[in-house]
């Protein structure tokens, strides 16, 4: 480690008080020289993707998330209708809730969100609410899994009361992923018992002529939000997705958004050696030798920014994981993404990261300011901030000391254009790798493979429910009869036996194992 190589390494927006250090990737001139043909193949895949080329082939869609945050950089008139009615639309129906002007039919204001979503329509909303959300006008809460205990413990948090005083969201593109759609009837079950019109107590954030657009028509919702076909769960947070939930909890979602615009204006510039979302994917390419050899541990020392290892999870891994690159060719690509925060981490699995298998590199993420207002020392001459970049300091430098390669990004703090700042960044190091490993970013086909998978058990649950009567049967007498696979058989039974439905009857192996209504 050198002061030279670190100052010849850092790459700065001043502008923003920004800041990217790689100087402990070991990122030489001949890694860089190399990769020169792939760098101007992916400055050129990013401007054909942000001038409205179909960036999705399999699906046959353009992705414009970028046009989010500059409207006037989307490719037709009809689409920048579709970003910049919406903005105003929700801002205006911020105001509306917040002044009582939409309220509970029982009286009053609106005094909380209950956000029904999953993947990227809640991780991202959740993000937000930890990063900035503090001190919010409407607290939220979220349904973001089919897990019928964990619904009912929010549900009970809120109350039967609290209820006649919670609009809901409820977001998906097209109404029909099971998660978010149960999660909607499991709120609508709740408010019906407790003698209240979900309708009024609702808004759904959708594609039009959707499912839950249907839906909503038909129970009468406060209101529907659209939400484009060219914007993706992952990279939904500036969309409507995003920005309803965000406005409601009062966050200046204009300074979240000027935040990506710009990080996106200087990762837009084609010189290699002064773009941050460039310099982080060729980290990422580098260390992992273009195949993904190395996991990525997020690192942001700021409890705040606790999610955004969980975000970056969805966003790289969704994106990145895939099978096929875009000639056809087996590559299984892909980053591993965890994390939680420091200095927390530093108590957990550090001694790993600093001892064990150098299976990764680490990103540190810095927040320069430690708090508002005043501070006190926690000892003669030390401030808990001072110990907080002491850790980050000292932990970043053992592991080098080791062999683990990283990055530091730094900000100055956690505001709604640092958050912005942040989020932009990795949107595009995940657009240039996807081009720097030839693969499609913007499709999910493992995602959909498991939905499929979902879909044909639940299909045999029903034909074994069927079959099971007061003479006790095995899991080969119920797969004959039902047709289906004995292993599939028997996991659907002990659903079923697990949730009070069906009697189990032991024997020596799960082969002998009986079951019985």
């Amino acid at each position: 480690m050198s002061f030279e190589k670190y100052s010849s390494a850092l790459l700065r927006y001043p502008k923003f008080g920004f800041s990217l250090d790689s100087s402990l990737m070991d990122l030489d001139a001949s890694f860089l020289d190399s990769m020169q043909p792939k760098i101007e193949k992916a400055f050129a895949d990013m401007a054909a993707l942000e001038s409205g080329a179909i960036a999705n082939p399999d699906e046959g869609r353009m992705v414009g998330h970028y046009w989010l945050r500059n409207a006037d950089l989307a490719p037709n008139d009809e689409i920048r209708r579709q970003i910049t009615e919406p903005l105003k639309a929700l801002k205006d129906f911020a105001d509306k809730v917040h002044t009582g002007a939409v309220s509970p039919p029982a009286g009053g204001i609106f005094e909380r969100i209950l956000l029904i979503g999953i993947g990227g329509s809640a991780l991202g909303p959740q993000l937000v609410d930890q990063a900035i959300g503090q001190g919010a006008r409407l607290p939220i809460v979220f349904f973001d899994n089919t897990d019928p205990e964990g619904m009912d413990h929010t549900l009970a948090k809120i109350g039967a009361k609290g209820l006649t005083k919670t609009l809901v969201l409820v977001i998906s593109k097209s109404g029909g992923t099971p998660e978010t759609r149960n999660g909607m009837i499991e709120a609508k079950a709740a408010y019906d018992a407790a003698g209240l019109d979900f309708g009024k107590h609702a808004v759904a954030i959708t594609g039009e002529g959707s499912k839950l657009s249907n839906f909503a028509k038909e129970h009468g919702f406060i209101t529907t939000f659209p939400m484009e076909d060219w914007v993706g769960g992952r990279t939904s947070v500036m969309s409507t997705v995003g920005l309803v939930p965000a406005a409601l909890q009062g966050i200046d979602i204009d300074e979240f958004l000027a935040g990506a615009a710009a990080m996106d204006a200087e990762t837009r510039k084609t010189d290699a050696s002064n773009n941050a979302a460039m310099r982080l994917a060729l980290s990422w390419y580098s260390a992992g030798n273009g195949k993904g050899e190395k996991d990525m541990v997020v690192l942001p020392y700021k409890d705040s920014l606790v999610l955004f290892s969980k975000y970056l999870q969805q966003l790289v891994m969704e994106s990145l994981g895939k099978e096929l690159d875009l000639d056809g060719k087996v590559v299984n690509q892909g980053i591993a993404v965890y994390g939680n925060k420091g200095s927390t981490d530093q108590h957990a699995y550090v001694q790993q990261l600093r001892d064990g298998v150098p299976n990764f590199f680490a990103t540190f993420i810095e927040v320069r300011k430690g708090r508002d207002g005043d501070t006190i020392e926690v000892e003669p001459g030390n401030t808990s901030a001072d110990y907080l970049q002491g850790f980050l300091r000292g932990t970043r430098k053992a592991l080098y000391e080791s062999g683990r390669k990283s990055l530091t990004i730094s900000i100055p703090e956690v505001t709604p254009f640092q958050l912005g700042v942040l989020i932009g960044l990795f949107e595009r190091a995940v657009s240039f790798y996807a081009s720097l490993v030839n693969i499609n970013a913007y499709h999910q086909p493992g995602v959909e493979a498991g939905k499929a998978a979902a879909g044909v058990f639940l299909d045999v649950l029903s034909r074994v429910r069927s079959r099971v009567t007061g003479d006790p049967k095995n899991a080969e007498q119920i797969a004959y009869e039902v047709d289906g696979d004995e292993e599939d058989v028997y996991h659907c039974l002990n659903h079923l036996h697990g949730n009070g439905e069906v009697q189990i009857s032991l024997g020596k192996t799960p082969k002998e194992d009986t079951f019985s209504l």
